[in-house]
């Protein structure tokens, strides 16, 4: 059970480094943080919470991928290498791609309230 709790803390570990590490992880948190805001403010229904929170949590799942991926070319690859730039700028693509699909969602139950 300890081993189990340990996890725990290895993941907020993983979460806080890359808060404090990487600046688009901050930005998609204050994006979400907004989000929940306008979100509460329009009393959204479950359903459109669902894919609020849906969204969101690939967008930052696919972040924190990306920063892991990111840390673990640097580590087999610290020398420029053309194979460890195309890993590397496949691996934001997804986000940048992931950040987008969350856009439209985002707009699609927004816009409606807002007009």
């Amino acid at each position: 059970m300890l081993k189990f709790i340990k996890g725990f803390g290895y993941a907020f570990s993983g979460i806080f480094y890359a808060f404090k590490t990487q600046l688009n992880f901050k930005f998609h948190i204050a994006a979400l943080l907004v989000t929940a805001v306008v979100g509460w403010y329009f009393t959204l229904s479950v359903n459109e919470w669902l894919w609020i929170i849906a969204a969101a949590a690939i967008v930052l799942i696919t972040e924190l991928l990306n920063t892991a991926i990111e840390v673990l070319v640097d580590l087999v690859s610290p020398d420029i290498n053309p194979k460890a730039k195309i890993i590397k700028d496949v691996a934001a693509a997804s986000v940048l791609i992931a950040a987008i699909a969350a856009a439209i969602i985002g707009l699609i139950i927004f816009i409606p309230k807002i007009f």
